[in-house]
């Protein structure tokens, strides 16, 4: 065979790897590109982005396109191989000899280089190809029309089950994958995931619960309400009748200091009403009530009747923003990290805040930490009560009266955390 023909042939592999690099690069940048950011681009007037966007809509054939392509390029440089080197060159054992050579340029040149490249810059390229694509896939139309024909037969030997869309914990794996490739910064992707829970909380996971209610009762004085509002520094104070479980209405510290000024001493007076619900309500429903209303707190009753809690706009708000601090409260650091590694931590913080400082899965049916403590105790605990539990170490560093307020928790050793575990396996075996 003359060298003109084999220099030809050569060039013609060439080319047939680059249009197997071009297919396999395209393939990967469409399953790979990020369609929000492509509409972005489209909205902004570019015409390649909304191109690209068509074709995704049309995915099958699309992807039915590109393999038909790759399976033509790849077989052709692998048959033109073969008689490069048994024909052109004459070398013996050629069949063998081009396979080899074509799968190793292929794998490298055809398929891991491109595909490693389109998947660093999917958007770019997938724009790029989607013109000749668009060529392509209308050429192709009657072997498209096959493939989607073969498919709907599929479809009928193997059922699929029905599409439940996205998950929240798919959304919550795209934010921190977003978070971790720079897309989002901490705050950003904090208040996302927020945002994704914020309709799954209930209200009994955030309410103040009953001890904690600064309230005043309907026969208190002027004078005695001044005092519960210059102690407690809020700006609105339940109103109860007799018992904390009766509350009737609430008081707004302007409406009382307008009132006092007049030389208004009928307390009942100046009490508005108030807002009932249960501790099963979602918070995003309560949301809701509150802004419909007009109104900015909440009792929350048991299912006897009585008083639970209560909760205001600020603590729903606070579960999607943070925590709000103004200039009259008291900023309370509820995870305190001491020299030696230790914390030291607030009993009333969210057990699960508990469980993802130290990245542990922990189970209870507690909300606080308060309630996880007494789970693992067993009773109402006491100062310098100590246990293990979940990997941690945690000992009780104050309480009030039948309260625990604070403990003291550190991580055991992985080693020592096994030893205990086995420790107690041999307790329950022993009769």
């Amino acid at each position: 065979m003359p060298e003109g023909s084999n220099l030809t042939m050569i060039v013609v592999l060439i080319v047939l790897v680059i249009l197997s690099a071009y297919f396999s690069a395209t393939e990967t940048a469409f399953t790979s590109l990020n369609r929000i950011r492509l509409k972005s681009k489209a909205d902004s007037g570019n015409r390649r982005a909304a191109l690209t966007l068509r074709l995704v809509d049309q995915y099958d054939n699309l992807l039915s396109s590109i393999l038909v392509g790759n399976n033509i390029v790849n077989l052709s440089a692998s048959s033109l191989a073969t008689i490069l080197f048994t024909e052109g060159l004459r070398l013996q054992n050629g069949a063998v000899i081009s396979t080899v050579v074509i799968t190793v340029v292929v794998l490298i040149f055809g398929e891991v280089s491109p595909k490693s490249l389109a998947k660093e810059y999917p958007e770019s390229f997938a724009m790029f190809s989607a013109p000749i694509m668009r060529i392509l896939i209308v050429i192709l139309t009657p072997v498209n029309f096959l493939f989607s024909l073969l498919k709907r037969l599929l479809s009928m030997v193997f059922h699929k089950e029905g599409d439940s869309g996205i998950t929240e914990e798919e959304l919550v794996t795209m934010v921190d994958q977003a978070e971790s490739e720079g897309g989002l910064d901490q705050h950003e992707s904090k208040l996302i995931r927020s945002a994704i829970e914020f309709n799954d909380m209930e209200v009994d996971e955030i309410l103040i619960p009953r001890v904690d209610i600064v309230a005043v009762e309907d026969t208190d004085t002027m004078d005695d309400i001044a005092h519960a509002f210059a102690e407690s520094g809020y700006s609105r104070l339940p109103v109860y009748h007799e018992d904390i479980d009766d509350i009737i209405g609430v008081i707004h510290e302007k409406d009382f200091h307008a009132a006092r000024y007049r030389g208004i001493e009928d307390v009942k007076s100046i009490t508005g009403s108030m807002l009932y619900t249960t501790g099963n309500t979602k918070i995003s429903e309560l949301l809701r009530i509150l802004q419909r209303e007009k109104a900015h707190m909440v009792i929350v009753v048991d299912e006897y009747g009585g008083t639970e809690g209560l909760v205001t706009l600020e603590d729903i708000v606070e579960e999607l923003v943070g925590e709000i601090w103004d200039e009259h409260d008291e900023v309370i650091e509820e995870f305190k990290k001491l020299e030696d590694g230790s914390y030291l931590i607030s009993c009333s913080a969210d057990l699960t805040d508990l469980f993802d400082l130290f990245a542990i899965k922990g189970e209870c049916d507690a909300n606080t930490i308060s309630g996880w403590v007494i789970d693992q105790i067993g009773r109402i605990p006491e100062e310098g009560d100590h246990f293990t539990a979940d990997g941690l170490d945690v000992t009780v560093t104050k309480v009030d009266h039948r309260r625990v307020l604070e403990i003291k928790v550190e991580m055991l050793p992985q080693e020592e955390e096994e030893k205990k575990e086995k420790g107690k396996e041999k307790e329950k075996d022993t009769p």
